[in-house]
């Protein structure tokens, strides 16, 4: 369904005057900071992205609804102590896209995508940021953050050629965790294996693969495998505990096939 500008807007301001109405008259949103928000936020964030993995949009909108609430609610509060307000977050990401988009707002001209993200990172050093590192929360879970840090400094040309290359450099590093394995040394053991996990993290990049949603996606695959192994347990009054490997590798080629 698409609604037009006018229906878009008129949505958007019944729900600031939602919030409004909420702020003044329910203990609970009463109450509420930004730091008791922050972790509610962090958890529809996720919420979304599974969403996102499952391929339901029913589900999608609610979780986009339910961040666009935290949005506004961080807006409310931020409107109370005078800091800034909806209209305030909604110009300052304006303004940031018309600053950041000169290839279509100015006289830029670009040939693909890659070189808009070349350009984007060029422009964020211009507007004052130290670092292309600046970016990355130190908060993001770490698998995350090795993609996001990756992708930054590709942005300024600090990237390998070619695929392989990569690849070769996932091989060099799997045989210094093997030799660290051999050795028995545990310190320099997680050492190359943090090493093996940021060289695959790259050459997924090369691959067009994120590797969080590639992992998810395993993670989820899993579950329901390994769930319909604990089901056929059940079927049979077994504990999974009291079966053999070979038993359950029965069902979980069963599994596979689902």
């Amino acid at each position: 369904m698409k609604y037009s500008r006018e229906a878009q807007l008129k949505a958007i301001d019944r729900l600031l005057t939602i919030m409004d109405e909420l702020r003044v008259g329910c203990p609970w949103d009463k109450n509420q900071t930004m730091e008791s928000l922050r972790h509610l936020t962090i958890e529809e964030t996720y919420e979304l992205g599974d969403a996102i993995l499952d391929n339901d949009l029913e589900e999608v909108k609610k979780e986009l609804g339910d961040l666009l609430l935290h949005i506004v609610f961080y807006a409310k509060i931020g409107s109370e102590t005078q800091d800034f307000d909806i209209a305030d977050v909604a110009n300052s990401i304006s303004e940031k896209l018309i600053s950041r988009h000169p290839h279509i707002y100015g006289d830029i001209d670009v040939a693909n995508a890659d070189e808009v993200a070349t350009n984007w990172e060029k422009l964020k050093l211009k507007e004052g940021k130290k670092s292309v590192l600046e970016g990355v929360p130190r908060s993001l879970p770490a698998l995350v953050k090795a993609s996001r840090i990756q992708d930054k400094v590709a942005g300024v040309g600090f990237d390998w050629e070619e695929p392989q290359q990569v690849f070769e450099k996932v091989q060099e590093e799997l045989d210094e965790l093997q030799h660290e394995v051999n050795e028995n040394n545990q310190e320099k053991i997680e050492a190359e294996f943090g090493d093996v996990l940021f060289s695959m993290i790259n050459y997924a990049r090369f691959l067009k693969v994120d590797p969080e949603s590639a992992l998810e996606r395993t993670n989820k695959k899993f579950i329901k495998r390994f769930q319909y192994l604990e089901g056929k347990a059940k079927e049979l009054n077994k504990d999974l505990s009291d079966m053999t490997l070979k038993e359950m590798d029965i069902f979980w080629e069963e599994a596979k096939q689902l």
